[in-house]
Order: structure tokens, then sequence, then C-alpha cells
């Protein structure tokens, strides 16, 4: 069976808004290997429709290194509850919000690799509470934001296992935890 995955980026206090303006001082070839390797593993990426359609604007333009060419390469998973346009980015296919159980759990159980979902907001709570949702891996960057978007909402409660730790030498952290309960 394959993995469900949630990466994202945090600041110490929680904050996941905006990583782009505070990890990239943060970022170096360690950690950028860490990442590729992460993702190599994975062939699906699982997003949420805002994290899509701000992804689907960017990604599609970059590549010429393993990374983004592996990214644009692999099937992306859109759950939407509304419309959403998928040409600029493909492979994509769009998974109704009312089916997110059922879908996942049918590609969760089909083969291939690990299915990654950038970010954490409403669709890793839907899938932590299913009991679909693997893992999630928290870079944490040495920063103090003092407000934003909270790495976790009331919907996300639950307890977690920590199933790893990998240090970085710019001083971020990424803690990889199993959801226990939800």
């Amino acid at each position: 069976m394959r993995k469900i995955i949630s990466f994202t980026h945090a600041t110490l206090d929680g904050f996941i808004d905006d990583p782009q303006d505070w990890s990239m001082p943060y970022s170096n070839e360690e950690s950028q290997n860490y990442l590729l390797d992460m993702h190599l593993e994975a062939d699906a990426l699982l997003l949420g429709r805002v994290t899509y359609e701000g992804m689907a604007q960017a990604w599609p333009n970059m590549g010429g290194n393993p990374f983004s060419d592996h990214v644009n390469s692999i099937t992306k998973y859109v759950v939407a509850s509304k419309p959403v346009d998928t040409s600029s980015w493909s492979p994509t296919v769009t998974i109704a919000g009312a089916d997110l159980i059922d879908e996942v759990g049918r590609l969760k159980s089909a083969d291939g690799g690990d299915i990654l979902v950038w970010g954490a907001g409403q669709l890793t709570d839907g899938l932590a509470a299913a009991g679909l949702l693997d893992e999630y891996r928290i870079c944490t960057s040495p920063v103090v934001k003092g407000g934003g978007e909270p790495l976790f909402r009331p919907a996300s409660a639950g307890t977690l296992e920590l199933l790893d730790s990998t240090i970085f030498s710019t001083g971020a952290v990424v803690h990889a935890y199993r959801p226990t309960s939800s």
C-alpha cells in the first residue's frame, strides 16, 4: 500500500504562509537533496484546490533540474468542490471534494510510489480523520514570524508518534510524525 505524506515548511512558532519569504535562507544542498530523495520516492501529488491553483501558475515554467522535472512529470490530483482549470499543469486529475475519502482510498491501495501532499490544511485534516494520512513531515525553519496561517487548526487535533528527525546545518529541522489518533 502506498504512503500518503504531508510535507510543509513551518516557522518555529508554527506558521506556514509565505514560506518563500522566510524558508529560503535555510535551504542548502543538504536540504535540497533530502527534498529530492523524498520526491523521487513519490509518483503523485495530492493538492487542495487553492494550493494547486497557486502552484499551477509557477511550476509548469520550471524545469531543467531533477527536482522540478520530476514534480512536473508526476500525476497531480487536485481536490476541488468547484471547477478548477487543470490545463496548464499536466498530468492532473480532479477529485471531487465529496469523493475525497473513497477516491484517495482507492489511490492509496493502488500500486505505485508515495503520494505527497504539499501543505497542511483542510485536505490533510480530512485525510488524517479518515485514517488515510500516514505521515507529516514538517520542515521547521528557525524563524519566529509572530503570526499568520497556523500549521494546525482545531480539526487537526490528535496524537502523533515521532518517526524521525533530520537536522540540517542551516538550523532547519525536518520532523517526521505518524498520526496515532484523530
